[in-house]
């Protein structure tokens, strides 16, 4: 898996013959299981897919998944893919019947080890991933709670995830998601300064 990561953060396309020369030769005649399976964790661990574009050569790319354009890697020297949690986030937001506080999605996110304020090793500072940067980029509609003091914020799905994907395909994949990936990501974080430690873990959007 750390091969292919490694290939997704280059943007370049991958062979079958380059995988087999970072397998061991005691291993590769189980290349086959060890593909699925490395697809498989791209998909629970970062919501990345594995996809060939050439069948002769066996050539694959790694594209984000259900046809979401986003990674989640833009700036903040982020070192890992975060679509994954784009993808849960939208599926909390659709079993709230399309609005999620911010609470219950830190009640999900707590569950994966991911706290405000806090370095994940894997995903890093959760925080203005949520309330700033899927915000920008239109993957996420953020309303303030009418007459909340302090104030309260709600999530809804943004524009561009309704043009680059559906209910059904979040749905689905989310579904897999749900059983699976709370047992399977690692729980690893930094601890944040203390200023942010001490925040409320409900505050609202992370202002410039």
């Amino acid at each position: 898996m750390e091969f292919l990561t490694l290939q997704h953060l280059m943007k370049e396309l991958t062979t079958k013959a380059e995988m087999l020369m970072v397998v061991t030769k005691d291993y590769q005649e189980y290349f086959l299981v060890l593909f699925r399976e490395a697809s498989h964790c791209m998909q629970l661990v970062f919501g990345i897919d594995v996809k060939e574009v050439d069948p002769h050569s066996h050539s694959y790319v790694l594209v984000p998944a259900l046809g979401l354009t986003y990674d989640g890697m833009v700036g903040d020297g982020q070192k890992y893919p975060r679509t994954i949690l784009l993808i849960i986030i939208l599926g909390i937001i659709h079993i709230q019947d399309n609005r999620a506080s911010e609470e219950a999605i830190w009640e999900m996110l707590n569950q994966m080890g991911l706290y405000p304020g806090r370095d994940h090793c894997i995903y890093g500072e959760p925080r203005k991933f949520l309330t700033k940067d899927l915000v920008q980029e239109q993957y996420l509609g953020c309303l303030e709670v009418p007459s909340s003091d302090p104030p309260r914020y709600e999530f809804l799905w943004g524009l561009r995830v309704h043009t680059e994907t559906s209910e059904e395909e979040v749905l689905e994949f989310w579904g897999m998601l749900k059983d699976t990936t709370l047992k399977a990501l690692p729980v690893c974080h930094e601890e944040g300064s203390e200023d942010e430690e001490e925040r409320d873990p409900h505050l609202g959007p992370v202002e410039e």
